[in-house]
């Protein structure tokens, strides 16, 4: 068995919904992990109220009398759920103790707060205006076995209230329905993160679009101004600029794209129907979220285009480069073969010379021994000398031609 087969064999279980029966009323907060405050958070909970669980596990449950409080472990976030079962003396009853001191003392890092007011059929007041909505929006669910209505408002304590009222549904696919809608609202509240940060690049992008034409028409003249290594350098250090910006970013567009799939999942598997007079409540979060993804979305693209812009004039720049280089390197290779042209003309008529001056002295060496043979004696005629002489003068100088040669292909 592999080593690992267990564990992510029970990660199908690894996130279990908290399953309960109407009426009941759930807390919802969902905090930023930031430098191991989940973890703290949930060994001082665990420390307070269950010092036998674990704190360590992505997920776990602490039982606090009637009432169950569930922690969840995310990349990058934190939730705490509360389920209090049993309807209370008020529609929307405060923040438990237990709830409202971490949402103070963490408030700096609280993305998320969500409170559920689940309702059966028989103990809702069958009026949505009682529960103190200001033009709210609501759907059937799952063929009419739930409703659910909100108005997406938060309230002088930053929470939102939902108002879910249970028809035909068990505890289990109620509490499927209902994690569904806490999930829907935080990585809702997640994917959002990421609209300030795209904000607040669209002044950095026009600058970078700027310098982007600037250099661009530079590049353009540039072939007659022969500037090319100073317009090299500045688009270098635009690209730098470019690459540095979507490394920043990149993890936060990445993570918008993903809790933005996963939120239209949970409102198609909500199955919606119209409910009354009222606008769909998937319909309405899709409608006003879309634009955020997509604002999102197309800036991370625009980014990246401009990046791939810079790219391409850097490498058009540098095939120019390379030309203009090639180009000189065939002028200097002409030069070059013109130069040994000329040297291999010169060192064929030096050669020339020197077999004539070879020739020359050779000559006259044989016409002093010829003198010499005569002052000792020796009659030889002319003719006999000249027919003597010559051939040995021949064989000599071809010899020394031979040899000139030979060492020029060495």
């Amino acid at each position: 068995m592999h080593q690992q087969r267990e564990t992510l064999h029970n990660e199908l279980h690894s996130r279990p919904s908290t399953y309960f029966d109407a009426p009941a009323h759930i807390f919802h907060l969902a905090f930023l992990d930031e430098d191991g405050t989940a973890g703290e958070m949930i060994r001082g909970l665990c420390d307070a109220h269950q010092p036998t669980l674990d704190p360590d596990p992505p997920q776990g449950q602490i039982t606090l009398g009637a009432s169950r409080l569930k922690w969840e472990r995310h990349t990058e976030f934190l939730t705490l759920t509360l389920v209090v079962p049993g309807r209370a003396s008020q529609h929307w009853p405060e923040l438990p103790p237990i709830l409202a001191d971490i949402a103070k003392t963490h408030d700096s890092i609280l993305i998320n707060a969500e409170q559920i007011c689940v309702e059966s059929e028989k103990s809702w007041t069958g009026c949505i205006q009682d529960y103190g909505f200001t033009d709210p929006v609501g759907s059937d669910l799952d063929g009419g076995k739930a409703s659910v209505f909100s108005d997406l408002r938060l309230n002088d304590g930053g929470i939102n209230r939902i108002l879910t009222i249970n028809y035909k549904l068990d505890g289990r696919r109620l509490g499927r329905m209902v994690r569904r809608l806490l999930e829907i609202e935080t990585y809702r509240m997640m994917a959002s993160l990421t609209l300030p940060i795209a904000r607040s690049l669209n002044m950095e992008l026009r600058q970078f679009e700027a310098e982007l034409v600037r250099l661009s028409d530079q590049n353009a003249q540039a072939a007659q101004a022969h500037d090319d290594k100073a317009l090299l350098a500045q688009i270098a250090g635009l690209s730098a600029r470019i690459m540095q910006t979507a490394t920043r970013t990149r993890l936060r567009f990445s993570a918008t794209e993903a809790y933005a799939q996963l939120v239209f999942e949970r409102l198609a598997e909500l199955r919606e129907s119209r409910s009354g007079d009222c606008q769909q409540l998937g319909v309405f979060i899709e409608r006003r979220f879309r634009p955020t993804v997509r604002y999102c979305a197309s800036t991370d693209r625009r980014l990246a285009r401009i990046g791939n812009a810079v790219a391409q004039l850097g490498d058009l720049l540098q095939a120019r480069v390379q030309v203009e280089m090639e180009e000189q390197n065939a002028l200097i290779l002409n030069s070059l073969s013109t130069r040994a042209d000329t040297q291999i003309k010169i060192q064929k008529a030096v050669e020339g010379l020197s077999i004539i001056a070879i020739s020359y002295y050779l000559l006259s060496l044989l016409k002093l021994l010829y003198g010499g043979m005569l002052t000792l004696g020796l009659d030889i005629s002319p003719r006999t000398a000249i027919l003597i002489g010559l051939p040995i003068a021949a064989l000599i100088i071809a010899a020394i031609a031979h040899r000139i040669r030979d060492t020029k292909r060495h």
